[in-house]
């Protein structure tokens, strides 16, 4: 079934000590735009998480905002500046020497001068953390579409009314148009007949004339190419593709039938008709709109 472009999918769970959360949000575009909003000293895995969503989203304007508080990882690395508290001891020797007295050199002593010990922050295992942000992209993704589906779902039922409208419509057309050429016929009859005062009147030269107003207002082809579109949009709906592009070349091409049986008819009739076929055609236009 046809997704929409709109929707929301959020996930948070604590990974490797890791509290990950990751939002989704999308609205209308006419192509994939993908923007990701995450923690600078994460940026790494930038490249991994916008094809994930590439590879599930097709198009619409989708954000996705990831935060990270990972302060109950945090490990913290005491490195021993080994050349550094020997130098130390050596001049403390020294000056014991200086002074005559016994050095007392502990590494209690030598922890107190400055840099001997350094703490640093390990470092992090890239892999294990591009690997948690992507699992809960993925739940989050999983949430999203789900979303997506269930509007999806409104919008495929809306579009099928308006189908049935426009197969209504189009058989509306079909009824009418030959009256439209009988009733040609009669009024030209008539004229001809008031004209010529005479109830003598070539029959063939009045079936020429309907002939050809016949000709210049059929529509049988607009109908039978407006039923063919229907039956490929309805087939469209029930597609696992996106199909929000193709769907939106097809209406324009319902909407060119209808404005050509439109300028072709005369009837009063069956303006009104098409009045009501595009008004249809409008609405479904704006549906398709937020079909991915």
């Amino acid at each position: 079934m046809i997704k929409s472009m709109t929707g929301y999918g959020r996930a948070r769970e604590v990974r490797n000590k890791r509290d990950i959360t990751v939002e989704i949000r999308s609205v209308n575009n006419r192509y994939l735009d993908c923007t990701v909003k995450m923690p600078r000293m994460y940026a790494f895995a930038e490249d991994a998480i916008r094809k994930r969503v590439q590879s599930g989203v097709s198009r619409g304007k989708v954000d996705v905002f990831i935060t990270v508080d990972a302060s109950a990882a945090d490990v913290a690395k005491v490195t021993v500046n080994r050349e550094l508290a020997a130098e130390y001891a050596a001049a403390l020797r020294e000056l014991s020497q200086v002074a005559g007295t016994e050095a007392s050199v502990t590494p209690e002593v030598l922890s107190r001068y400055p840099d001997v010990l350094t703490v640093t922050k390990a470092d992090e295992d890239l892999e294990t953390v591009s690997a948690d942000l992507c699992a809960m992209l993925d739940e989050a993704l999983s949430a999203y579409n789900a979303m997506r589906a269930v509007e999806g779902a409104k919008l495929a039922e809306d579009i099928e009314n308006r189908l049935r409208a426009i197969e209504d419509y189009t058989a509306r057309v079909e009824e009418r148009s030959p009256q439209t050429v009988a009733e040609y016929r009669e009024k030209l009859t008539a004229r001809m007949q008031e004209v010529l005062q005479s109830t003598t009147i070539d029959p063939q030269r009045i079936l020429t004339e309907a002939a050809i107003y016949a000709d210049k207002v059929a529509v049988d082809e607009e109908t039978v190419r407006l039923r063919s579109h229907v039956s490929q949009l309805r087939a469209m709906l029930a597609s696992d593709e996106p199909m929000g592009r193709k769907m939106d070349f097809l209406i324009q091409e319902v909407n060119r039938e209808s404005n050509t049986i439109g300028s072709k008819c005369n009837d009063v009739s069956i303006a009104q008709v098409v009045v009501g076929l595009k008004a249809e055609v409008e609405k479904m236009r704006e549906q398709v709109q937020n079909v991915e």
